[in-house]
């Protein structure tokens, strides 16, 4: 097999225009108009308003190639687009090859005959999808949830959803190449499909089946060649094609087991599989990672209704996480690193699952690959998101089952995959017995969820469990989508029904897969997206960059009932960080203490596609914002937790482990003023009981309140393992903005470690709630941060920055400040 890859430059031009402009290719022309200097930064201000014209227009991608004479010899010679977004009109030469419609598909046409030996010219035109939205919703709305700027009738379209507008992105309508497009030529047989099969045996071993399809081109006698390695063992392996297919078996004895992060090691096994034709020259090659697991959805009937969760060889766990979102507005512009610097601060919060919600993307393979190596489970969406979908016609279901086929083939290797999820949220509120103005017909719903997409991964990825919907209740008015007995929910009372954080730990769901609360990002961010006359939360440009309905008002109703007013715009920017923590922290510690009755918490959201106030734990430029260090310690694998009653000055403490072995422990707790005076402690060992949650000890501290009230005491709790803190809390009667804080008197001395890493060690004269640090014009990322400090406890950070700076440059720009420094 040979190959020419058409990836690189090209030329774009508006239809009907005659200049042309540089494009790259992977791209979008998005991408390419900025670089070439035609548009202004998307991001900036309000310029998305003045950019709506791109997706308005059609747009011609053109380049020319050489193909060698050699090349054209073969008996097939195919033009494989990985990534056509999405009205695509292809000419090879003049010669109309294909037209796309679908930017989730793999597409692969016959073009030997439109190519010559030397000098050709390609071109693709993107037809806008904006006239064929508009033609069909006036003809048929699809009933949909939007926002005030969002492009209404996405659905008819397979294209990103959220590309449209969302209540967290920009409405930014791309086109584009923006996966690998290459040429591809082979003569008697190429590898169609790999297929990989996992069988655990009675003596602890794996039974791995490795099956590979051809397309042949005649009736030569073609064999594969399989290997599977991982470290020193390799094992060997070939069969004969018959009626193309080859199947071989390998029993691995003592398996290196995958586990998700937390749990164990993520061993990966290579599989390769050679296609030789009789002479044994090899024609063709595909190359897997997989892991050694079993990784199913845990549904038992138990005292409460029907678990939900995940249960990986056998063991049932507890998924702690967030949602996905693409991260960029303009994907293909994403890099491995980009991806890894995500997912890398994913899994260093001690995060083991992601849901790559349904309005994005099926991610790049490096997002998949990532996850196997880090031990992230992967809940994936179909690309189905809030909206109707034209189900009642027989191509639109053709095109989704081809797009299907396409996906569940490309990722179900591998080791991260859970979970098929036909859609988000369709079933909150989308349907009804008979299409109507606001409702999708149940019946029409059906054919897409519930028999085609079930069917292809039952048909494709037998070994991966299938949900329909997100929120779905199983048992029940199918009407009814956050029924705490069984099934998965996505929680809003908080946010969207202005309901307070201690609404949180009245539920009893079994399984909580979206809820969120908003933040601003940090100044540096939104210093870069503004003027100096935008920085007032009220501003237009703020709002602009605020997508929810009750966006910046509802950020600041919750903080007025948790917080004093802060000073100034940027400390605005800050507590509503610690705000948002703290309702996160509310929910997922309380979900974490009823473990087993809930099996999980995947947070709305991990990342963001553009820098915006959002509920995301990392902003757009990847800086960690307050919940993403707060999710450290609420999701550390052992966590001590309060459940306070300052009715009756009671406070029970719980230990909630996912370890999976049991521990003994020493849990210790100490009652000071706000001034930092003890005023009560103690300490009991503890056992830390594996995989559950439990209360070990109840605090009688009705006598402390009567005397120093409510808004004058904090509870300080730790648990140490073999000496060594291994999780902390702070726990109050009182919310914070009735807490009579001092001035703190932080000191920070950075140091220079051996090996030239640099820490800070922070100390205190009366206690510092949420301690945050900050290096003035410079990125940096700390071994922790919005922690709490306590007088003679002395805190030691590690300063990761982005460029090389000395410890005399790190002392000058280290701001250290706390809560009351917000006032």
């Amino acid at each position: 097999m040979r190959t020419i890859d058409l990836s690189g430059q090209w030329r774009l031009r508006p239809s009907g225009k005659k200049e042309l402009i540089r494009a790259t290719v992977p791209g979008c022309v998005h991408t390419d108009l900025l670089a070439a200097g035609k548009i202004p930064p998307p991001f900036h201000r309000d310029n998305e308003s003045e950019l709506q014209w791109i997706g308005e227009t059609d747009w011609l991608y053109t380049r020319e190639f050489v193909v060698p004479a050699d090349f054209l010899q073969h008996e097939r010679v195919l033009l494989r687009c990985e990534g056509l977004d999405t009205f695509a009109v292809i000419t090879v030469n003049a010669k109309e090859i294909a037209r796309t419609d679908n930017m989730f598909r793999t597409w692969e046409f016959d073009v030997k005959h439109a190519l010559q030996p030397g000098k050709n010219r390609i071109q693709v035109r993107f037809n806008s999808t904006i006239p064929y939205i508009k033609k069909h919703e006036k003809e048929r709305r699809l009933p949909a949830w939007k926002g005030p700027l969002d492009v209404p009738g996405g659905g008819w379209v397979r294209k990103e959803p959220c590309n449209y507008g969302w209540d967290w992105g920009p409405v930014l309508v791309t086109c584009g190449i923006w996966r690998a497009i290459k040429l591809i030529a082979f003569n008697t047989a190429r590898i169609g499909d790999v297929r990989l099969g996992q069988r655990r045996l009675k003596d602890g071993g794996v039974a791995l089946d490795v099956t590979a399809a051809i397309e042949s081109l005649g009736k030569d006698a073609v064999t594969a060649v399989v290997t599977v390695s991982h470290g020193k063992q390799i094992l060997q392996a070939a069969a004969p094609f018959k009626r193309g297919r080859a199947r071989v078996t390998f029993n691995i004895k003592k398996p290196a087991l995958w586990w998700p992060n937390g749990m164990g090691r993520q061993p990966l096994y290579n599989v390769t599989v050679n296609v030789l034709n009789k002479d044994g020259f090899t024609l063709d090659s595909v190359a897997k990672r997989i892991g050694l697991r079993t990784l199913k959805l845990w549904r038992k009937k138990d005292k409460w209704g029907e678990s939900f969760g995940f249960a990986v060889n056998g063991v049932p766990f507890f998924a702690k996480g967030a949602n996905w979102i693409p991260a960029d507005a303009f994907a293909p512009r994403l890099t491995r690193q980009d991806y890894a610097d995500l997912l890398q601060s994913a899994a260093a919060v001690n995060m083991n699952m992601l849901r790559v919600w349904g309005g994005g993307i099926y991610e790049d393979d490096v997002f998949y690959d990532l996850c196997d190596e880090l031990g992230i489970c992967v809940w994936q969406d179909f690309m189905f998101a809030c909206s109707a979908y034209p189900a009642f016609d027989p191509a639109f279901l053709e095109n989704v089952r081809r797009e299907a086929e396409d996906n569940i083939r490309r990722l179900r290797h591998h080791a991260c995959l859970a979970l098929w999820c036909g859609n988000n949220e369709l079933e909150t509120g989308l349907l009804a017995d008979k299409w109507d103005a606001a409702h999708m017909s149940w019946e029409d719903y059906s054919k897409l969820f519930d028999v085609l997409l079930p069917d292809i991964v039952k048909r494709l990825n037998p070994a991966r469990d299938y949900w329909p919907c997100s929120p779905h209740v199983p048992h029940g008015d199918r009407m009814k989508f956050a029924d705490d007995r069984w099934g998965d929910a996505h929680l809003w009372a908080v946010w969207h029904s202005k309901q307070p954080f201690e609404w949180y730990r009245t539920s009893r769901h079994r399984f909580a897969s979206e809820f969120g609360f908003q933040s601003f990002p940090e100044p540096r961010t939104v210093y870069a997206y503004t003027a100096p006359a935008d920085r007032n939360i009220t501003s237009y440009v703020m709002e602009h960059h605020q997508r929810s309905d009750i966006g910046n008002t509802a950020i600041m109703t919750y903080m007025l009932d948790w917080f004093r007013l802060p000073r100034d715009f940027d400390s605005t920017l800050w507590l509503s960080q610690v705000l948002q923590g703290v309702g996160m922290q509310y929910a997922i510690e309380h979900w974490r203490r009823i473990m087993p009755r809930s099996m999980g918490a995947l947070y709305w959201q991990l990342n963001d596609c553009w820098p915006v106030a959002g509920w995301s734990s990392i902003d757009y430029h990847h800086r960690w914002k307050a919940l993403h260090y707060l999710a450290r310690r609420f999701y550390a694998p052992v966590l001590v937790s309060g459940l306070e009653d300052a009715k009756k000055g009671v406070i029970d403490i719980y230990i909630t482990s996912d370890l999976l072995e049991s521990s003994a422990g020493v849990l210790s707790w100490r009652v000071t003023d706000v001034k930092g005076r003890t005023l009560l402690r103690g300490k009991k060992s503890v056992v830390i009981a594996s995989r559950l949650s439990r209360r070990v000890h109840v605090l009688k501290l009705a006598d402390l309140v009567k005397t120093h009230t409510t808004r004058d005491l904090l509870i300080w709790v730790e648990l140490a393992v073999r000496g060594k803190v291994v999780s902390s809390n702070l726990i109050s009667f009182a919310r914070p903005k009735h807490l009579e804080m001092v001035p703190p008197d932080i000191t920070a001395r950075a140091r220079r470690e051996k090996g030239g890493s640099t820490t800070v060690t922070l100390t205190a004269k009366a206690p510092a709630l949420w301690v945050w640090l900050e290096l003035e014009g410079e990125d940096a990322r700390f071994s922790d941060s919005f922690f709490h400090l306590r007088p003679g406890r002395p805190v030691k950070i590690a300063v990761h920055t982005e460029n090389p700076l000395s410890l005399e440059d790190i002392s000058r720009r280290l701001r250290v400040r706390s809560l009351v420094d917000t006032y």
